[in-house]
């Protein structure tokens, strides 16, 4: 079976403004994964009334359910974020904290409803960060039931105190490339395996 992905975009930019990084980071992603087959849906976080909370439905007008939804259709989840102040966005952790909710909601066996799928990180920014956004968005991510691959994570950071951004470069560097490739080639990897093979639940 077709795996599925989902990319959340952290960016604090709404759609037809300047242009994000992030969106391009996770365009490249979105590139490597139709490779093999997986096709991926974005989400802009700030084009969306992501209401704050810890449950699933924070009620009316909250906009999390439908993306939750999305997120739990798809065998693969993938968190861009931007770096501020060398932390993950505040959009990306809203969401993140949405997701808590997976902590109370299991199946009859106890497991999350989030098992079996597996997350991947990107990161950009023009300042040093990459490791403590990647670091703080998948101890989230382990926390709430994901799967962790292998190098999955791709991240740009350009010089201290700099002015150009990911998507401002002429050419995406090498090194860029072969992290992107790795985390597309190792994520998928393991989504087929899930798919194939669920985690046990517990013993009645």
């Amino acid at each position: 079976m077709a795996l599925k992905a989902v990319a959340l975009n952290g960016t604090l930019k709404s759609s037809g403004g300047e242009p994000s990084s992030t969106d391009h980071m996770l365009a490249l992603i979105a590139d490597g994964m139709q490779g093999y087959g997986v096709e991926t849906t974005l989400f802009r976080l700030a084009d969306h009334n992501i209401l704050p909370g810890v449950t699933s439905d924070e009620g009316e007008g909250d906009a999390w359910p439908a993306i939750r939804d999305a997120i739990l259709g798809a065998d693969i989840l993938v968190i861009g974020s931007p770096i501020w102040m060398g932390q993950t966005s505040s959009v990306t952790k809203r969401a993140l904290e949405r997701m808590d909710a997976f902590l109370e909601e299991t199946d009859e066996q106890g497991r999350m409803v989030s098992y079996g799928r597996v997350a991947a990180v990107a990161v950009v920014g023009n300042e040093d960060g990459a490791h403590n956004v990647s670091a703080e968005v998948y101890q989230a991510l382990n926390d709430v039931g994901f799967t962790i691959p292998a190098n999955a994570v791709a991240y740009w950071v350009g010089e201290a105190m700099g002015s150009t951004n990911f998507v401002d470069l002429k050419t995406v560097p090498d090194v860029v490339t072969k992290s992107v490739d790795m985390l597309v080639r190792n994520t998928v990897h393991l989504a087929e395996l899930l798919k194939a093979s669920q985690y046990p639940g517990e013993k009645a």
